[in-house]
Protein backbone atom coordinates (compact mmCIF):
# COMPACT_ATOMS: atom_id res chain seq x y z
CA UNK A 1 0.00 0.00 0.00
CA UNK A 2 2.98 2.57 0.82
CA UNK A 3 4.54 1.76 -2.35
CA UNK A 4 1.07 2.32 -4.18
CA UNK A 5 0.33 5.62 -2.15
CA UNK A 6 3.86 6.80 -3.34
CA UNK A 7 3.58 5.85 -6.67
CA UNK A 8 0.60 7.79 -7.23
CA UNK A 9 2.17 10.75 -5.36
CA UNK A 10 4.67 10.56 -7.86
CA UNK A 11 2.43 10.66 -10.53
CA UNK A 12 0.59 13.60 -9.34
CA UNK A 13 4.13 15.75 -8.92
CA UNK A 14 4.73 14.53 -12.86
CA UNK A 15 2.73 17.51 -14.76
CA UNK A 16 3.77 19.97 -11.75
CA UNK A 17 7.25 19.45 -12.29
CA UNK A 18 6.76 19.80 -16.54
CA UNK A 19 4.84 23.11 -15.70
CA UNK A 20 7.63 24.29 -13.60
CA UNK A 21 10.32 22.84 -16.38
CA UNK A 22 8.76 24.60 -19.17
CA UNK A 23 8.26 27.42 -17.01
CA UNK A 24 11.71 27.53 -15.95
CA UNK A 25 13.15 27.14 -20.03
CA UNK A 26 10.84 30.47 -21.12
CA UNK A 27 12.63 32.16 -18.61
CA UNK A 28 15.90 31.60 -19.31
CA UNK A 29 14.89 32.02 -23.07
CA UNK A 30 13.71 35.60 -21.94
CA UNK A 31 16.45 36.60 -20.17
CA UNK A 32 19.50 35.31 -22.78
CA UNK A 33 17.05 37.27 -25.10
CA UNK A 34 16.60 40.76 -23.38
CA UNK A 35 20.54 40.45 -22.38
CA UNK A 36 21.39 39.85 -25.85
CA UNK A 37 19.23 42.97 -26.59
CA UNK A 38 21.45 44.37 -23.79
CA UNK A 39 24.82 44.18 -25.09
CA UNK A 40 23.46 45.95 -28.59
CA UNK A 41 22.48 48.63 -26.28
CA UNK A 42 25.89 48.84 -25.38
CA UNK A 43 27.23 49.72 -28.61
CA UNK A 44 24.33 52.42 -29.48
CA UNK A 45 24.46 54.06 -26.35
CA UNK A 46 28.11 54.72 -26.60
CA UNK A 47 27.59 55.91 -30.61
CA UNK A 48 24.85 58.27 -29.34
CA UNK A 49 26.79 59.64 -26.51
CA UNK A 50 30.01 60.38 -28.72
CA UNK A 51 27.74 62.43 -30.95
CA UNK A 52 26.88 64.07 -27.92
CA UNK A 53 23.82 65.59 -29.39
CA UNK A 54 21.78 64.34 -26.07
CA UNK A 55 23.05 64.19 -22.68
CA UNK A 56 22.64 60.81 -20.44
CA UNK A 57 19.71 62.35 -18.86
CA UNK A 58 18.01 63.36 -21.50
CA UNK A 59 18.75 60.14 -23.41
CA UNK A 60 17.03 58.81 -20.32
CA UNK A 61 14.24 60.79 -20.52
CA UNK A 62 13.14 59.96 -23.76
CA UNK A 63 13.41 55.65 -23.03
CA UNK A 64 11.57 56.14 -19.53
CA UNK A 65 8.56 58.39 -21.99
CA UNK A 66 8.56 56.21 -25.11
CA UNK A 67 8.97 52.70 -23.06
CA UNK A 68 6.17 53.71 -20.39
CA UNK A 69 3.44 54.39 -22.82
CA UNK A 70 4.04 51.20 -24.63
CA UNK A 71 3.54 49.18 -21.55
CA UNK A 72 0.16 51.63 -20.95
CA UNK A 73 -1.07 51.25 -24.52
CA UNK A 74 -0.67 47.76 -23.82
CA UNK A 75 -2.47 47.26 -20.40
CA UNK A 76 -5.40 49.34 -22.05
CA UNK A 77 -6.04 47.18 -25.63
CA UNK A 78 -4.62 43.69 -23.98
CA UNK A 79 -7.26 41.68 -22.27
CA UNK A 80 -6.53 41.51 -18.55
CA UNK A 81 -5.74 38.33 -17.62
CA UNK A 82 -3.51 37.41 -20.74
CA UNK A 83 0.06 38.15 -18.89
CA UNK A 84 -1.47 37.23 -15.45
CA UNK A 85 -0.88 33.59 -15.53
CA UNK A 86 0.91 32.22 -12.65
CA UNK A 87 0.50 35.22 -10.77
CA UNK A 88 -1.55 35.84 -7.37
CA UNK A 89 -2.85 39.24 -8.90
CA UNK A 90 -6.01 39.04 -10.57
CA UNK A 91 -7.17 42.33 -10.70
CA UNK A 92 -5.56 45.41 -12.20
CA UNK A 93 -6.02 47.32 -9.51
CA UNK A 94 -2.44 47.77 -7.63
CA UNK A 95 -3.30 48.91 -3.66
CA UNK A 96 -1.26 52.11 -2.38
CA UNK A 97 0.84 49.96 -0.49
CA UNK A 98 2.40 47.82 -3.70
CA UNK A 99 2.33 51.28 -5.89
CA UNK A 100 4.50 52.31 -3.22
CA UNK A 101 6.65 49.32 -3.30
CA UNK A 102 6.95 49.42 -6.99
CA UNK A 103 7.72 52.98 -6.69
CA UNK A 104 10.96 51.98 -4.87
CA UNK A 105 11.32 49.41 -7.23
CA UNK A 106 11.63 52.28 -9.95
CA UNK A 107 13.79 54.00 -8.21
CA UNK A 108 16.40 51.37 -7.37
CA UNK A 109 15.77 48.89 -10.74
CA UNK A 110 15.02 51.80 -12.70
CA UNK A 111 16.04 55.24 -12.11
CA UNK A 112 19.25 55.15 -10.11
CA UNK A 113 20.67 52.07 -12.99
CA UNK A 114 20.37 53.63 -16.07
CA UNK A 115 21.47 57.01 -15.11
CA UNK A 116 24.30 55.43 -13.41
CA UNK A 117 25.45 53.34 -16.63
CA UNK A 118 24.80 56.40 -19.41
CA UNK A 119 27.27 58.42 -17.06
CA UNK A 120 29.31 55.92 -16.46
CA UNK A 121 29.69 54.48 -19.98
CA UNK A 122 31.26 58.09 -21.36
CA UNK A 123 33.80 58.03 -18.11
CA UNK A 124 35.12 54.67 -18.72
CA UNK A 125 37.03 52.41 -21.92
CA UNK A 126 34.97 49.87 -23.27
CA UNK A 127 37.10 47.08 -21.94
CA UNK A 128 37.03 48.85 -18.00
CA UNK A 129 32.69 49.41 -18.50
CA UNK A 130 32.67 45.57 -19.53
CA UNK A 131 34.25 44.32 -15.97
CA UNK A 132 32.95 46.55 -13.81
CA UNK A 133 29.06 45.86 -15.14
CA UNK A 134 29.92 41.64 -14.32
CA UNK A 135 29.90 42.34 -10.75
CA UNK A 136 26.15 41.97 -10.88
CA UNK A 137 26.02 38.74 -10.00
CA UNK A 138 28.40 38.65 -7.03
CA UNK A 139 26.63 41.76 -5.35
CA UNK A 140 23.21 39.69 -6.21
CA UNK A 141 24.33 37.06 -4.54
CA UNK A 142 25.29 38.46 -1.29
CA UNK A 143 21.65 40.67 -1.84
CA UNK A 144 20.13 37.19 -2.27
CA UNK A 145 21.34 35.16 0.80
CA UNK A 146 21.04 38.71 3.50
CA UNK A 147 17.31 39.67 1.77
CA UNK A 148 15.80 36.19 0.59
CA UNK A 149 17.68 34.02 3.33
CA UNK A 150 18.58 32.15 0.06
CA UNK A 151 21.75 29.88 0.79
CA UNK A 152 25.33 30.28 -0.87
CA UNK A 153 25.48 26.87 -1.91
CA UNK A 154 29.26 25.65 -3.05
CA UNK A 155 27.99 24.92 -6.44
CA UNK A 156 26.15 28.39 -6.52
CA UNK A 157 29.41 30.38 -5.51
CA UNK A 158 31.84 27.92 -7.70
CA UNK A 159 29.33 28.45 -10.70
CA UNK A 160 29.38 32.60 -10.16
CA UNK A 161 33.11 32.40 -9.39
CA UNK A 162 33.54 29.90 -13.12
CA UNK A 163 31.03 32.57 -15.14
CA UNK A 164 33.29 35.39 -13.78
CA UNK A 165 36.44 33.83 -14.66
CA UNK A 166 35.18 32.90 -18.21
CA UNK A 167 33.93 36.88 -18.70
CA UNK A 168 37.79 38.18 -17.60
CA UNK A 169 38.94 35.59 -19.96
CA UNK A 170 36.70 36.77 -22.88
CA UNK A 171 37.35 40.27 -22.00
CA UNK A 172 41.11 40.30 -22.38
CA UNK A 173 41.08 38.08 -25.46
CA UNK A 174 39.28 40.35 -27.21
CA UNK A 175 39.69 43.63 -29.59
CA UNK A 176 37.63 46.59 -28.38
CA UNK A 177 34.81 47.68 -30.30
CA UNK A 178 35.62 51.27 -29.95
CA UNK A 179 33.56 54.34 -28.87
CA UNK A 180 33.46 55.62 -25.55
CA UNK A 181 36.51 57.21 -23.36
CA UNK A 182 40.04 56.30 -24.35
CA UNK A 183 40.46 56.58 -20.35
CA UNK A 184 38.93 55.78 -17.63
CA UNK A 185 37.89 58.13 -14.88
CA UNK A 186 37.47 57.61 -11.23
CA UNK A 187 34.13 58.94 -11.25
CA UNK A 188 33.15 56.57 -13.88
CA UNK A 189 34.14 53.79 -12.22
CA UNK A 190 32.06 54.81 -9.22
CA UNK A 191 29.06 55.17 -11.23
CA UNK A 192 29.06 51.91 -12.52
CA UNK A 193 29.75 50.11 -9.61
CA UNK A 194 26.64 51.74 -7.85
CA UNK A 195 24.75 50.80 -11.56
CA UNK A 196 25.78 47.15 -10.50
CA UNK A 197 24.68 47.13 -7.05
CA UNK A 198 21.63 49.03 -7.75
CA UNK A 199 20.25 46.22 -10.18
CA UNK A 200 21.65 43.68 -7.67
CA UNK A 201 19.13 45.35 -5.12
CA UNK A 202 16.69 45.64 -7.50
CA UNK A 203 16.73 41.68 -8.51
CA UNK A 204 16.79 40.46 -4.81
CA UNK A 205 14.51 42.81 -2.92
CA UNK A 206 11.71 43.15 -5.57
CA UNK A 207 11.18 39.63 -6.45
CA UNK A 208 8.58 38.98 -4.21
CA UNK A 209 6.66 41.51 -5.53
CA UNK A 210 6.94 41.14 -9.10
CA UNK A 211 5.82 37.98 -8.73
CA UNK A 212 2.33 39.35 -7.36
CA UNK A 213 1.58 41.41 -10.77
CA UNK A 214 1.54 40.68 -14.37
CA UNK A 215 4.85 41.95 -16.74
CA UNK A 216 2.63 44.42 -18.03
CA UNK A 217 0.45 45.84 -15.10
CA UNK A 218 4.38 46.05 -12.97
CA UNK A 219 5.91 47.92 -15.34
CA UNK A 220 3.70 50.36 -17.10
CA UNK A 221 3.86 51.45 -13.06
CA UNK A 222 8.06 51.50 -12.67
CA UNK A 223 7.96 53.56 -15.89
CA UNK A 224 5.35 55.99 -14.80
CA UNK A 225 7.11 56.53 -11.47
CA UNK A 226 10.28 56.87 -13.68
CA UNK A 227 9.11 59.14 -16.05
CA UNK A 228 7.73 61.25 -12.49
CA UNK A 229 10.65 61.43 -11.16
CA UNK A 230 13.11 61.93 -13.82
CA UNK A 231 11.40 65.12 -15.40
CA UNK A 232 12.97 67.77 -12.99
CA UNK A 233 16.48 66.09 -12.80
CA UNK A 234 16.04 66.06 -17.24
CA UNK A 235 13.93 68.86 -18.21
CA UNK A 236 16.76 71.18 -18.83
CA UNK A 237 19.01 68.69 -20.71
CA UNK A 238 15.32 67.84 -23.12
CA UNK A 239 14.30 71.45 -23.66
CA UNK A 240 18.55 72.42 -24.59
CA UNK A 241 17.88 69.71 -27.45
CA UNK A 242 18.22 71.07 -31.09
CA UNK A 243 16.13 68.69 -32.64
CA UNK A 244 16.10 70.34 -35.75
CA UNK A 245 20.06 69.39 -36.08
CA UNK A 246 19.31 65.81 -35.41
CA UNK A 247 20.37 63.28 -38.31
CA UNK A 248 17.84 60.91 -39.31
CA UNK A 249 19.78 57.96 -37.94
CA UNK A 250 20.18 59.60 -34.94
CA UNK A 251 16.06 58.71 -34.77
CA UNK A 252 16.78 55.10 -35.63
CA UNK A 253 19.21 54.48 -32.84
CA UNK A 254 16.89 56.62 -30.09
CA UNK A 255 13.92 54.17 -31.29
CA UNK A 256 15.96 51.27 -31.12
CA UNK A 257 16.75 51.82 -27.67
CA UNK A 258 12.97 52.81 -26.46
CA UNK A 259 11.54 49.98 -28.24
CA UNK A 260 14.25 46.89 -27.94
CA UNK A 261 16.69 48.12 -24.98
CA UNK A 262 13.88 49.44 -22.73
CA UNK A 263 10.54 48.30 -23.78
CA UNK A 264 11.04 44.93 -24.54
CA UNK A 265 14.32 44.19 -22.58
CA UNK A 266 12.14 45.05 -19.42
CA UNK A 267 8.98 43.44 -20.51
CA UNK A 268 11.46 39.91 -20.59
CA UNK A 269 13.30 40.23 -17.89
CA UNK A 270 10.50 40.07 -15.24
CA UNK A 271 9.30 36.60 -17.13
CA UNK A 272 12.45 35.18 -16.08
CA UNK A 273 12.37 36.70 -12.51
CA UNK A 274 9.41 34.84 -11.99
CA UNK A 275 10.32 31.42 -11.98
CA UNK A 276 14.05 31.92 -11.31
CA UNK A 277 15.89 33.29 -8.44
CA UNK A 278 17.76 36.40 -8.45
CA UNK A 279 21.57 34.77 -8.71
CA UNK A 280 20.72 33.02 -12.10
CA UNK A 281 18.90 36.36 -13.40
CA UNK A 282 22.15 38.48 -12.66
CA UNK A 283 24.31 35.40 -14.01
CA UNK A 284 22.99 36.44 -18.04
CA UNK A 285 24.78 39.63 -17.68
CA UNK A 286 27.61 37.54 -18.59
CA UNK A 287 25.44 37.49 -21.71
CA UNK A 288 26.87 41.26 -22.68
CA UNK A 289 30.77 40.71 -23.41
CA UNK A 290 30.20 36.95 -25.19
CA UNK A 291 27.39 38.90 -27.77
CA UNK A 292 30.08 41.60 -28.26
CA UNK A 293 32.92 39.30 -28.80
CA UNK A 294 30.74 37.71 -31.46
CA UNK A 295 29.67 41.18 -33.13
CA UNK A 296 33.43 42.23 -32.98
CA UNK A 297 34.48 38.39 -34.71
CA UNK A 298 31.54 39.31 -37.02
CA UNK A 299 32.54 42.42 -38.32
CA UNK A 300 36.31 41.48 -38.92
CA UNK A 301 37.38 43.41 -35.40
CA UNK A 302 38.02 40.04 -33.71
CA UNK A 303 39.61 36.68 -34.41
CA UNK A 304 37.80 33.27 -32.95
CA UNK A 305 40.56 31.69 -31.00
CA UNK A 306 40.69 28.76 -28.31
CA UNK A 307 40.95 30.78 -25.39
CA UNK A 308 37.35 32.78 -26.55
CA UNK A 309 35.68 28.96 -26.79
CA UNK A 310 37.30 28.06 -23.75
CA UNK A 311 35.49 31.36 -21.57
CA UNK A 312 32.38 30.79 -23.58
CA UNK A 313 31.86 27.30 -22.32
CA UNK A 314 33.53 28.73 -18.58
CA UNK A 315 30.64 31.39 -18.90
CA UNK A 316 27.78 29.13 -20.06
CA UNK A 317 29.25 25.89 -17.61
CA UNK A 318 28.96 28.83 -14.22
CA UNK A 319 25.09 29.27 -15.07
CA UNK A 320 23.91 25.66 -15.39
CA UNK A 321 26.22 25.23 -12.43
CA UNK A 322 24.34 27.69 -10.29
CA UNK A 323 20.66 26.19 -11.76
CA UNK A 324 21.58 23.07 -10.24
CA UNK A 325 22.59 24.31 -7.10
CA UNK A 326 20.40 22.67 -4.14
CA UNK A 327 18.40 25.95 -3.51
CA UNK A 328 17.14 25.40 -7.19
CA UNK A 329 16.10 22.48 -6.37
CA UNK A 330 14.48 23.32 -3.23
CA UNK A 331 13.13 26.39 -4.20
CA UNK A 332 11.38 24.69 -7.32
CA UNK A 333 9.51 21.95 -5.42
CA UNK A 334 12.20 19.26 -7.03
Amino acid sequence: MQNLASIHKRKNLHPRITTMNNQRFIGHLSLFAAYMIFAFNIIVCKEIMLSAYMSPMGLFFFRSVGAGALFWLLSLFVPRNVFNAGTKEKAEKVPTKDLLAILGASVVGLVFPQLTFLEGISLTTPLDCSLLVILTPIFTMFVAAIVLKEPITLKKAGGVALSFVGVILLIFNSVSLGGGATTTKPLGVVLLILNALCFALYLGIFRPLISRYSVVIFMKWMFLFATLLSFPLCAKEVFAVNYAALPADYYWRVGFLIFFATFTAYFLIPVGQKVLRPTIVSLYTYVQPLVASVISIYLGMDQLTWQKLVAAAAIVGGVVLVNRSRAAKVEDGE
